[in-house]
């Protein structure tokens, strides 16, 4: 270990400094990844902590700097083995330069720099399992292995934490499962103006008097939207709009708007592309879906509809299992299941006024009671506590 490297770890544990933590991940755009790491910048921020972010860079550089973190842009996005080699370098300059306690690596890509130079600087190294990466192969198995070598590495659901003890062999004690958090700040019905929807509705041009399905999600086929196209050509309404929110692939975006003219669903279905308030979107939504092919990690579309009091409908696998309660605070159906997936769409259709009320109560209370942004920066910033100040975490520990 190099002196500089004792003097900065030694200090925060002595309290003579504040400790400081490094967040590295591809780039800063919108996403569940960028926002959690945003949201805990701003935490460590707030709990008298330094917050350093490394990335490419992104529309959500300015919202970290906003909350007093550091960003500092680097092509950590590459996969490309010798920048990737270039960036050990580069990150332990920042290491020492910033006087870094732990490096949290939220992807893999940059994982791989960022455990290299942790060992270099001595410095501490988190990781977090974001979903339950393919391991098809080998190689696959060994690109992700990565984020599996963290002192702590940390599952957002007890989906992907099994995923990483069968696969990766991580044991229970370095494994700590933390779902991610909505932000009811954002996500709270009571704070979305009547005028903001208004708005919304007008910028998609929304006819008055339908009944709205919305599937919020990256245009890619693994998400699902030509399952639902079959779910509404077997439901046989035209009394409804189906609204498509995201971007992606422009391949897969006109076989999707060739699939729906092809089937004589032109008239019902809209893709948008630029939301700039969903928040005031979902509260357009009659019924919120995702019906995602592949299981994902989490599930922060269901979650925020849920915060919002919308009713969901969800594949039945991965971290949706555990954000809705089937019959409680929404639907999950098989995936890739169209006829499933309509049954459910027409049961949260038909729900009335006072079913409708009840369930959104049921939803929110649910969502704060388990899945608040607060929970997940309290229980992330204690991981880095019991890495830096084990007898503390240990006092505590017992105390409880």
């Amino acid at each position: 270990m190099t002196i500089e490297a004792e003097t900065s770890t030694g200090a925060a544990a002595a309290g003579t400094r504040p400790p400081a933590v490094l967040q590295v991940l591809p780039r800063l755009v919108t996403g569940g990844v960028e926002r959690g790491t945003v949201e805990v910048a701003a935490a460590l921020v707030a709990g008298g902590w330094k917050a350093v972010v490394a990335s490419e860079g992104g529309p959500m550089v300015r919202e970290l700097e906003r909350a007093g973190a550091l960003h500092v842009e680097l092509p950590l996005a590459s996969k490309n083995p010798v920048t990737m080699r270039r960036n050990v370098e580069r990150l332990a300059q920042l290491i020492r330069r910033e006087r870094i306690d732990i490096i949290h690596a939220r992807s893999r890509a940059p994982a791989w720099s960022a455990l290299a130079a942790a060992r270099r600087t001595h410095c501490h190294f988190v990781t977090t399992f974001h979903n339950a990466y393919g391991d098809e192969t080998w190689l696959k198995r060994r690109y992700n292995a990565v984020m599996a070598q963290g002192e702590r590495v940390i599952a957002i659901s007890r989906f992907v934490a099994e995923h990483v003890m069968r696969v990766y062999g991580v044991p229970e004690e370095r494994l700590r499962i933390i779902e991610r958090g909505v932000d009811f700040g954002r996500f709270d019905p009571e704070r979305v103006s009547a005028e903001r929807v208004i708005r919304v509705a007008r910028e998609w041009q929304l006819p008055d008097g339908l009944q709205v399905v919305m599937l919020p999600g990256r245009l890619t086929r693994w998400k699902g939207q030509l399952v639902l196209v079959d779910a509404m050509a077997r439901l046989e309404r035209r009394d409804l709009r189906c609204v498509l929110v995201g971007t992606g692939d422009g391949r897969y975006r006109q076989q999707l708007l060739e699939t729906i003219a092809r089937k004589g669903l032109g008239g019902l279905f809209q893709v948008i592309e630029d939301c700039r308030d969903i928040p005031a979107a979902y509260m357009l939504a009659d019924v919120v879906v995702s019906a995602s092919t592949r299981p994902e990690g989490f599930g922060r579309i269901i979650a925020e509809a849920q915060a919002m009091g919308r009713p969901v409908v969800a594949t039945d696998h991965g971290g949706a299992r555990e954000i809705v309660l089937d019959g409680e605070t929404g639907w999950l159906v098989p995936p890739g299941d169209p006829d499933a997936l309509a049954q459910a769409i027409a049961g949260a259709l038909a729900l009335s006024p006072a079913e409708r009320l009840a369930l959104a109560q049921r939803a929110i209370a649910h969502m704060r009671a388990h899945f608040t942004t607060r929970a997940m920066t309290d229980r992330t910033l204690a991981v880095y506590e019991e890495i830096l100040f084990p007898a503390a975490a240990a006092e505590g520990h017992a105390a409880a």
